[in-house]
């Protein structure tokens, strides 16, 4: 039986893409660099906001410049259109609650951000934990993150579902022994999702209520 739903959060349950936008263009335009595509910055998402940097200007200016993204990115998740749910994530929150299933949040972003997020959609109260990179032993695709919060929540492995949109999400789950649950509403094609070969696939969060049925029909 399913006991517990961890969550990634951008691009499983947000999309704050556009806000992740304007926050690296904007230091990008600060520091001298040429500005990125939203694609472009889309698709380097999932280790956290220093590796996203670093990846547009490399190491040498990596710290100057988080400082300068994070100062931004406050004003930016805030901002009309910096974030928002995904269609159907509302509602399997809602139903996942209704079975009495325990739910977390396992995120590379700083727990400031994610916070700031969960608070602006009202969502927080939905969550047992938020557990993020910079409070956990070792950030994604390190399983540490998905054990702390199975060992704090006290639920067996088995038991536990992960649910993520990113092959480093996969790469997590399958590391901490844990199910994993792709959705392809975020950075990763479907084409790199289903070549990991995860426990389930859905197209949008609507379909994970059929997961969790089918999952306490075979229990």
């Amino acid at each position: 039986m399913i006991r517990l739903v961890i969550f990634d959060l951008d691009g499983t349950l947000v999309n704050a893409y556009p806000a992740v936008s304007r926050s690296v263009n904007y230091t990008l335009r600060t520091l001298g660099f040429s500005l990125r595509t939203h694609d472009e910055i889309k698709r380097s998402v999932g280790g956290g906001d220093r590796k996203l940097m670093a990846h547009f200007i490399g190491e040498a200016q990596a710290d100057r410049a988080i400082a300068i993204y994070r100062s931004h990115h406050t004003k930016a998740l805030q901002a009309q259109g910096g974030v928002k749910l995904l269609p159907g994530a509302l509602g399997a929150l809602k139903f996942l609650k209704k079975c009495g299933v325990k739910l977390a949040i396992a995120s590379n972003r700083p727990t400031k951000f994610t916070r700031i997020i969960l608070k602006k959609l009202n969502i927080l109260e939905f969550f047992d934990m938020v557990l993020c990179a910079d409070r956990a032993p070792k950030p994604k695709p390190y399983p540490d993150i998905l054990w702390a919060i199975t060992k704090r929540l006290k639920v067996k492995k088995p038991e536990a579902l992960y649910v993520g949109d990113m092959t480093i999400d996969i790469n997590c789950g399958r590391r901490a022994g844990i199910r994993v649950v792709a959705v392809n509403t975020g950075s990763s094609t479907t084409k790199e999702l289903n070549d990991l070969k995860p426990w389930g696939f859905i197209d949008k969060m609507g379909r994970l209520k059929s997961i969790i049925i089918k999952a306490k029909e075979l229990t």
